[in-house]
C-alpha cells in the first residue's frame, strides 16, 4: 500500500504542480495584455499596511449583519496559510509514517495551532457551507445573493476545504494513538476525542490508515490545484491567490474604496486631450482588451459572493444589472477570448484585424467565435453585456462599497458608457435631450443661464454676487436644480437664509456658474464634462485668486462630488463643504440654535453621493438630532430605516438615471420611500435635490393609494429653518 500511496501522491502533485504554473503564465500574460493602469503603485508602505489590515482583519469582509460570515471566512482564510505544511508532512509520511517537520513539528505551540486552526477551520466551514445552502437560488430566487454564481465551482471548494480538515484531523489523531496510544496530551488537544476511534488498532493497521489519510489530503489538495488550473475563471478559487494583489493595486494610495471621482478617461494609459484628440485615441471600452490590467485582474478575483448583488438598488428591483453578474460575464469572456488576444489577435480602430492568419492559425474556433462578439448589446447580438444592464446603474457605489476583494464596479460600467455614447452613440434617447441642454444652456433643464439667480427674489436680504468685488468667505454653489427646479428653489432659499441669520458672509456666482458636468460624466459623455468642468475651473480660479482660503459650500451631492473630487483632475483645487457639514458648525459653534422641535419624527435618507462617495454621514445626523432633541417624545425623535449610512439604499437618481425612465421593474424610488415611510416619521429629510425630488415623488405615489397622508419631504437645510425660525402663530 505504502508504495501505491508514493505513486498516486507524486503522480498527482506532479501533474497539479505542472497545470498549475502553465496557468499562472497564462492568466498573468492576459493580465499584461491589458491597458495601463498609471498610480496603481503610490505609496506602497501605505498601500502595503491596508493589505495586511483588509486581510488580517477582514475589514472588508465582517460588516453589519455578516460579522458572524466575516469571522467564520477567517479562520478558513487563516487555516489555507498555516496548514499549508501538513501537506509537506503528509508527504514525509508516505516514507515515514512518524515524519514531522524539522524543528518545529514536535514544537508543541506550532502543534497546538495547527490543531487548533484544523478545529476552527472545520466549524467555520461548515457554517459556510450551512449559510450557502440556506441562501440557495432554488429558495430565494433574486433574493439569493448566490443567484447567478456557479454553484458546483462554491460546492467543489467547500468541500475540499472540508475533506482536507477532515484529513488533518484524523491523521493529528492516528499520531496520537501511536506516539501516546491515545492518551491525552496537550500536544493532541483537539484530535483527542478523534484518537478515541483509533485506539486499540494494530501497528500494521494504524500505519496504513496513516499512509491511506495522507494519499487523501493529497490527491484531495493537487485535484483541486489541478481543477484551478483547468478553470482559470473559477473565481471562488482563484480569489484565493488574486486577491492579495488586487486590495495592494487598489485605486486609492489611502486604502479607500474606489468610490468619488471617476477615473479620468485615459487612451493607451495617457489622458485624452480632448481639444486635439490623436487619430488613434481609444474613446471608453469597446472590446474587453481595452479595459486595464488592473480591470482584467478584476474580473478574474470576483468570488461570486453576491455581496454587491444584494445591495445593488437595480437588482433589488428587478432590473437586468447586477453587479456580479456584469464582473462574471467579463471574467468568462476575458478568459474565453484570450487565446485569440495572446496569439496577437486585436482589432484596430477601422476594424481590421492586427493579427495575421499565421498567428491565428493554432488559436481555436471557440476563442474566435468569443472574439466576434460585441461587448455591448441586445441577446440577438450575443452580446458580453446587456445593454438594458448597462444603463440600469445607477452608479450609487454599493456594490464598491460592499466588495470584500475591493473590485471597481462602477469605473468598469462608466468606462463601457463612454465608448458606446461617444464612439457608438447608442444610450437611452430621453438621455440625448438633458445631454443637449448641457451643451447649449448648461444645465440639464435648458432653463435660461440669465435666470439663475430668480430664486433670490422675495427674500428680505441682497444676496451678494462674486464679481461685485466684496469680500466674502463662503462661495455658494447653487447648482442647477437648486436654481432651476421648484423644490430645490426651497432648500437653496434656506440655506442662504441660514447662512444670513448665521451672519456668515457668502456670495453666489449667479451667471457665471454652469453646470458641474456630472450627469453628463455619469451617462459616459466625457467630451461634454471636460467643456462644463474647464468653464467652471476657470470661473473658479479667477475667483479664487484673491483669496485662496475661500471655501465652496453646495447644497447638491453631485455638485460637491465633482467640485471637490473631480476637479482637481481640471486643474481646480478648492476646499468643498456640504451645506450640512456647514449647517452643523454653525448649529454647534452657536451661530444657529434651534428653539423649535420638529413634531412627527424625523428619518433621513443617506445620498450616494454624500455618504458612500463622500463619507460624510455625520453632519446631517447631528442637525436632525440637534433639532428633535434627546428629550423628545419618542414618536417626535429621529428615527434610522433599515437601510442607512453604508448600506443606504439609492434614491435611483445617480448615474444619470434622473434623465432616464425606469421602463423594467419596480421604481427604486417608490422602493426607497416606502422604506422611509415605514419608520413612521412624519418628515422625510434629504440633503441632495435629487434625493429630494425621487423621494417627493416616491412618498406621494403612496398618498395616492391612501398611504403616507402626513408623511413629508424636505432637505434638512428646511428642517432646521422651520427649528431656528418658527412659523408665526395666527
Amino acid at each position: 500500500m505504502q508504495i501505491a500511496a508514493i505513486i498516486i501522491s507524486l503522480g498527482i502533485a506532479a501533474v497539479g504542480l505542472a497545470l498549475f504554473a502553465r496557468v499562472l503564465t497564462r492568466m498573468y500574460r492576459l493580465f499584461a495584455s491589458g491597458q495601463p493602469a498609471p498610480g496603481r503603485g503610490g505609496d506602497p508602505v501605505g498601500r502595503t499596511v491596508n493589505l495586511f489590515r483588509e486581510f488580517l482583519g477582514h475589514t472588508r469582509l465582517a460588516r453589519k449583519g455578516k460579522r458572524w460570515i466575516g469571522a467564520a471566512h477567517w479562520t478558513v482564510m487563516v487555516s489555507f496559510g498555516l496548514l499549508f505544511f501538513t501537506l509537506i508532512t503528509a508527504f514525509g509520511q508516505l516514507f515515514d509514517v512518524t515524519f514531522q517537520l524539522p524543528l518545529i513539528g514536535r514544537w508543541w505551540p506550532y502543534e497546538l495551532v495547527t490543531e487548533l486552526f484544523s478545529f476552527v477551520g472545520l466549524i467555520g466551514i461548515l457554517y459556510l457551507m450551512g449559510v450557502r445552502l440556506a441562501n440557495l437560488p432554488g429558495r430565494k430566487g433574486r433574493k439569493s445573493r448566490f443567484f447567478g454564481s456557479v454553484m458546483w465551482q462554491a460546492y467543489y471548494v467547500e468541500y475540499t476545504i472540508l475533506g482536507v480538515l477532515v484529513c488533518i484531523l484524523a491523521l493529528r489523531g492516528i499520531e496520537d494513538v501511536l506516539e501516546a496510544n491515545g492518551a491525552f496530551s496537550a500536544h493532541f488537544t483537539f484530535s483527542y476525542p478523534v484518537s478515541r476511534l483509533f485506539t486499540g488498532m494494530s501497528s500494521t493497521s494504524l500505519q496504513n490508515l496513516i499512509w491511506a489519510f495522507a494519499t487523501l489530503k493529497i490527491v484531495i489538495s493537487f485535484a483541486w490545484m489541478i481543477t484551478i488550473s483547468l478553470n482559470a475563471n473559477m473565481g471562488v478559487a482563484w480569489h484565493r491567490f488574486l486577491a492579495f494583489a488586487n486590495i495592494w493595486f487598489k485605486k486609492k494610495d489611502d486604502g479607500g474604496t474606489a468610490l468619488g471621482a471617476l477615473n479620468p478617461m485615459l487612451s493607451r494609459g495617457e489622458a485624452i486631450d480632448f481639444e486635439d484628440p490623436k487619430d488613434d485615441d481609444v474613446f471608453g471600452v469597446g472590446k474587453v482588451e481595452d479595459f486595464t490590467w488592473k480591470g482584467l485582474l478584476d474580473f478574474s478575483t470576483c468570488t461570486e459572493c453576491g455581496r454587491c448583488q444584494e445591495q445593488c438598488p437595480a437588482w433589488n428591483t428587478g432590473k437586468p444589472l447586477s453587479p456580479k453578474l456584469v464582473m462574471l460575464s467579463l471574467r468568462d469572456h476575458s478568459h474565453a477570448k484570450a487565446p485569440y488576444l495572446l496569439a496577437g489577435g486585436g482589432k484596430d480602430a477601422e476594424g481590421n484585424e492586427k493579427a495575421t492568419e499565421e498567428q491565428l492559425a493554432g488559436v481555436p474556433a471557440a476563442a474566435l467565435a468569443e472574439a466576434g462578439r460585441p461587448l455591448v448589446g441586445t441577446p440577438e447580438d450575443n452580446a458580453v453585456i446587456a445593454a438594458e444592464a448597462l444603463w440600469s446603474c445607477t452608479t450609487c457605489g454599493a456594490c464598491v462599497e460592499q466588495c470584500p476583494v475591493d473590485i471597481e464596479h462602477v469605473d468598469h460600467i462608466v468606462d463601457m458608457r463612454r465608448y458606446q455614447v461617444l464612439v457608438e452613440s447608442n444610450f437611452p434617447a430621453e438621455a440625448g435631450v438633458m445631454l443637449r441642454n448641457l451643451e447649449s444652456k448648461g444645465n440639464p433643464w435648458g432653463a435660461p443661464p440669465n435666470t439663475r439667480a430668480d430664486w433670490t427674489k422675495g427674500l428680505d436680504f441682497p444676496v451678494p454676487r462674486a464679481t461685485d468685488g466684496d469680500d466674502f468667505e463662503y462661495l455658494f454653489w447653487v447648482g442647477c436644480a437648486g436654481a432651476f427646479d421648484d423644490g430645490a428653489k426651497k432648500t437653496t432659499r434656506a440655506v442662504a437664509t441660514l447662512l444670513h441669520e448665521a451672519g456668515v458672509s457668502f456670495a453666489i456666482l449667479g451667471e457665471g456658474e454652469t453646470c458641474t458636468g456630472d450627469p453628463a460624466r455619469r451617462m459616459g459623455n466625457e467630451f461634454v464634462f471636460q467643456m462644463l468642468g474647464q468653464q467652471n475651473v476657470e470661473t473658479l480660479n479667477e475667483v479664487f485668486s484673491d483669496r485662496p482660503s475661500r471655501k465652496i459650500v453646495a447644497t447638491c451631492a453631485h455638485c460637491f462630488n465633482t467640485l471637490a473630487n473631480e476637479y482637481p483632475q481640471l486643474g481646480g483645487h478648492y476646499e468643498v463643504m456640504h451645506h450640512t457639514q456647514l449647517l452643523s458648525h454653525l448649529v454647534s459653534s452657536g451661530a444657529l440654535t434651534p428653539i423649535a422641535p420638529i413634531e412627527g419624527g424625523v428619518t433621513y435618507h443617506d445620498p450616494c453621493y454624500l455618504g458612500r462617495h463622500n463619507r460624510i454621514f455625520e453632519a446631517p445626523r447631528s442637525l436632525l438630532e440637534a433639532v428633535t432633541g434627546a428629550a423628545a417624545p419618542a414618536e417626535d425623535r429621529f428615527v434610522e430605516m433599515d437601510r442607512f449610512a453604508e448600506q443606504s439604499f439609492c434614491c435611483g437618481a445617480g448615474g444619470s438615471r434622473m434623465w432616464m425612465e425606469e421602463r423594467i421593474g419596480k421604481r427604486i424610488n417608490i422602493e426607497r420611500a416606502e422604506e422611509a415611510v415605514r419608520t413612521g416619521a412624519k418628515t422625510v429629510a434629504a440633503a441632495c435635490p435629487f434625493c429630494l425630488t425621487m423621494l417627493t415623488d416616491g412618498v406621494t405615489s403612496q398618498k395616492s393609494n391612501g398611504a403616507a397622508e402626513d408623511v413629508e419631504v424636505v432637505d434638512v437645510a428646511t428642517v432646521l429653518l422651520r427649528a431656528v425660525k418658527p412659523a408665526p402663530t395666527v
